[in-house]
Order: C-alpha cells, then structure tokens, then sequence
C-alpha cells in the first residue's frame, strides 16, 4: 500500500476549502498527476475538466490563470482583453514563492497572499472540475462556479 505523508501545501488547501465553506474534496493518488493529461488518465475524466492552476509572471507579480487541460493559453490575448503588461512563463522558483506549491501541483487557492486571477470560461462546461491541491499527489474536485469564488476569479477567454 502506498503511502502518503502530510504535505503542509496539501494541508494548507485543504484549509483553504474549510475556510471558504467547502467540503474537503482533497483525494491523493498513488501517481504524479503533474500533468492535465495524466490526471485526465488517473481520475477518469476529460482532459478539459482539468483545472490547470498556472502561474506567470506579469510586472513582476504572480498572475494566474486557470485554464482547461484542452487550452493553450494565448497570453498575448489574455494581456490585451485586461490591459495588464507583458505575460511570461515564471520560474519554478517564483511559482513556489508566491504560491507555496510546486509547478504541476499548485492548487486555485492556499497561497500564502492572495493572487490575481482569471479563469478558463471554457471550464464552465463540465460539471466537475479537478484541479491541483498542493502536490503533485493530490487533486480536488470542485463546480465551475465554487472555482471562480473559492479562487477570486474573473471569468475569461484565454485562447
């Protein structure tokens, strides 16, 4: 049997799901589920009911974005619609600092300070959404709309 130990990032969404009257939908998989098509593939769901959690960069503060699993987001057009400045890939490093998780495992909430973001409106077509809770051994499931409150989202076309 496979055994997990407690990740402080996994606990602290969980919190965060408490704190914001949610049930804890935390599950914890035996594989890494780094990816949206690895998770699709664990979970049993569409590759777009993935909520990939993505950090960038833009001016020099985190930025993110949850997109569909089936997206590539076009930051060019996501920095245009909100009139913010440049979008660029953030390094792991900044990705840990300003989230408190790692790359392939952050979660829409459970950051040490709150975080700008926009969501995925192709998202709303899927009745339960998975996205990352911390670790790369752990997804919750959550409804579009819990999502966009629970995150402080603003709803968004990204590609």
């Amino acid at each position: 049997m496979f055994e997990h130990t407690v990740d402080p990032a996994v606990e602290n969404v969980r919190a965060a799901l408490l704190a914001a009257g949610m049930p804890d939908t935390v599950v914890l998989v035996d594989d890494k589920v780094a990816t949206a098509a690895t998770a699709a593939a664990v979970l049993g769901c569409d590759v777009g009911a993935i909520a990939n959690s993505l950090i960038f960069e833009c001016g020099g503060e985190p930025l993110l974005i949850l997109a569909s699993g089936a997206a590539k987001v076009d930051v060019k057009l996501v920095a245009r619609k909100h009139g913010l400045p440049k979008i660029t890939r953030a390094t792991p490093e900044f990705v840990l600092e300003h989230a408190g998780q790692p790359v392939g495992g952050v979660a829409p909430l459970g950051h040490p300070r709150p975080i700008r973001a926009l969501l995925d409106t192709e998202l709303a077509q899927y009745p339960v959404l998975w996205a990352g809770a911390g670790s790369h051994q752990a997804m919750l499931s959550i409804s579009y709309d819990d999502l966009a409150r629970v995150s402080g989202a603003v709803p968004t076309s990204v590609r």
